[in-house]
């Protein structure tokens, strides 16, 4: 990539004032041009398609579409595009699972404009970043995650795509026939996924999963940490 050209970024968040803050920080940070902002995760997939940017920056929490789905469907289609997360969940768990659907790059929501400019040339210039707290805490153990031909390994137990889309849509509120309806796929369709992800999590109520959801990052509280 010529970085002598502004890196195309896309912004994607739920709140309108982290997106607002962002552009404010790239503006003045380097040669970064932004040709989009999309609210939610199903918004990012549908504008990474038609804008094409080189970095996306995307929150692991948002509605409709998570941050961890929203990564595999977009790698999916546009598999040269480079994802950055922008997250208040940086636990080992959802590093791999991020890493593994194909993320770049896993920076914390407290970071600073120097560390979030930094983490969009490394990406952009085929590196992949993570935030020095996130290196100093893991350490050797990020090597861990991947198998020998560099790729991230997969977790068997971890759910399918649509397993998880159906998990979140659960989890914010949804009954059965709206889960289709925005999924396009039949009622009896997302009863089998919803039975198939309670088995695998042995969790068998909506509770439950909405628990799940948000100690997972599939769902957040409203809990916000902005950057500085």
């Amino acid at each position: 990539m010529n970085l002598s050209k502004p890196i195309t970024v896309l912004l994607a968040d739920d709140h309108a004032m982290v997106r607002e803050g962002l552009r404010a920080l790239l503006a003045v940070a380097g040669p970064f041009q932004i040709v989009g902002e999309a609210s939610n995760g199903r918004e990012a997939v549908d504008l990474v398609r038609t804008l094409r940017p080189a970095v996306v920056l995307l929150d692991i929490a948002m509605p409709l579409l998570n941050g961890l789905e929203a990564t595999r469907q977009i790698l999916a289609t546009n598999p040269a595009v480079r994802v950055i997360i922008l997250s208040a969940l940086s636990d080992d768990d959802h590093i791999e699972s991020l890493s593994a659907a194909g993320a770049a790059g896993f920076i914390e929501k407290h970071s600073s404009a120097s560390i979030v400019s930094q983490a969009i040339r490394d990406v952009a210039a085929g590196k992949t970043f993570f935030s020095p707290a996130i290196v100093q805490r893991l350490g050797r153990d990020l090597a861990k995650l991947r198998a020998p031909d560099g790729s991230f390994r997969p977790n068997p137990r971890r759910l399918t795509s649509r397993e998880t889309e159906v998990l979140q849509l659960v989890a914010e509120g949804l009954a059965n026939k709206q889960i289709a309806g925005e999924l396009r796929i039949s009622v009896k369709t997302v009863e089998k996924h919803r039975q198939q992800l309670m088995n695998k999590l042995n969790i068998h109520d909506t509770a439950g999963l909405t628990r799940h959801a948000i100690a997972t990052g599939v769902i957040e509280s409203r809990v916000r940490i902005t950057i500085t």
